[in-house]
């Protein structure tokens, strides 16, 4: 048989150089017949091998009746099953031929499309939890979430580190990207996050009152449809293979800070591969389109209203945090921030308590102002005086 390359030069020479059959028969030391065959194909010579009866075909029904039951079953445990009946062949026939058939037997692969967003259209939103848990002081580490939430259009991105699931953390998470985006858009779209959806489709109260205070649409995801938000989805698997590897954080200010500077520095300033563009060049055409953030942004902190106890303090989220004495027996509202522990007395207004928020678990807080004023009000003798010097005095006794 003829290999391309000899097909190829007896036709040059023949129809090119008029060299004749009988002479090319004679070079290429071939039959007429055979230079003839040549000339008349007009495509090059394959060689074909009829293919002969397979180990495997007596067994074909049987693998087929076996994957229709499972179509994950693993290839070396049809090996096993088809073996008893009589199957000598090798493992690797049987794979090769399960490569082919399998995707027949499995449910039809969902596909999707690309989708191009208008300015101002949308921003999504979804959780990350990072790795490893975030130092919180105190010798303790805690699980850390990340609200990170993308604008549909530019791709422009934005996180923001809380320590739980409940509504108020996601709400006061969602707001402050918001607030990084710099203006609102048409729609906000979220999973069905348990403290953002009541089920069938319906917002919890106090998601309802976030977009109707902005306000904004809302769209939940199908369950089990994280392609619906693929946008944000993808910038999720960026921070976990650019940002958070290699880093450490000295505490949840500290982990804020960085993610702050590296959606900056990193992320919304890449070109994107599927925009081809940096998110914050495109963010600059999108903010037209983005409505202006309301004065003052839905108050989605935790309040309770309570008496003070005769022992002055409040818990939240496990840590206790004192309230003036003074006030004990009357009625204070406690509003506990992201950052801050505050009270005010509800009839007159004197504050209760301005604390410095702990993420750290069963501590207690105790203002150096509430401890004095206890021991006042206990009869505790007064704190000794201790004499201050000033510093000139030991450099006078210390030689230079």
């Amino acid at each position: 048989m003829l290999v391309v390359e000899q097909w190829a030069e007896l036709r040059r020479l023949h129809f090119v150089g008029g060299v004749s059959i009988k002479e090319l028969a004679r070079r290429f030391a071939v039959d007429r017949n055979t230079v003839r065959r040549a000339l008349r194909s007009s495509d090059p010579p394959r060689y074909e091998r009829t293919p002969g009866p397979s180990k495997l075909d007596p067994f074909k029904d049987e693998i087929h009746r076996l994957l229709h039951d499972d179509p994950r079953l693993p290839n070396m445990r049809v090996g096993e099953l088809v073996a008893p009946l009589g199957y000598t062949g090798r493992q690797t026939i049987l794979d090769a031929y399960l490569r082919e058939v399998r995707p027949l037997f499995r449910p039809a692969t969902r596909t999707y499309q690309r989708t191009s967003y208008r300015p101002g259209e949308l921003a999504q939103f979804d959780l990350w939890v990072p790795k490893h848990e975030i130092v919180v002081g105190f010798g303790q580490t805690r699980r850390g979430y990340v609200m990170v939430g993308a604008l549909g259009y530019s791709r422009v991105g934005a996180g923001a580190l809380i320590f739980s699931k409940e509504g108020p953390d996601l709400l006061w998470a969602m707001a402050r990207c918001l607030r990084s985006f710099g203006g609102l858009p048409e729609t906000l779209v979220t999973d069905r996050e348990g403290a953002l959806h009541a089920g069938l489709g319906r917002p919890t109260e106090p998601y309802a009152a976030f977009c109707g205070q902005l306000p904004v649409a809302r769209r939940f995801c199908e369950a089990a449809d994280p392609e619906a938000k693929g946008v944000v989805e993808r910038l999720i698997q960026f921070l976990e293979t650019s940002f958070e590897p290699g880093r450490q954080f000295a505490g949840p200010l500290d982990f804020q800070e960085q993610l702050d500077r590296w959606f900056a520095g990193r992320a919304n300033v890449r070109t994107h591969r599927a925009l081809r563009e940096r998110p914050i060049d495109r963010l600059g055409e999108e903010r037209g389109s983005l409505r202006s953030l309301p004065a003052r942004t839905p108050d989605v902190h935790r309040r309770l209203v309570m008496r003070v106890p005769p022992q002055p303090y409040v818990r939240v989220d496990t840590n206790d945090y004192s309230l003036d004495p003074a006030l004990v027996g009357r009625r204070v509202e406690i509003v506990a921030t992201q950052r801050r522990i505050r009270g005010r007395a509800l009839d007159g207004g004197e504050l209760a308590c301005d604390h410095e928020r702990l993420f750290a678990r069963h501590r207690t807080v105790t203002a150096l102002e509430h401890a004095r004023a206890l021991r006042t009000l206990r009869g505790d003798p007064a704190e000794v005086e201790v004499e201050r010097r000033p510093l000139s005095a030991y450099d006078r006794l210390i030689p230079a």
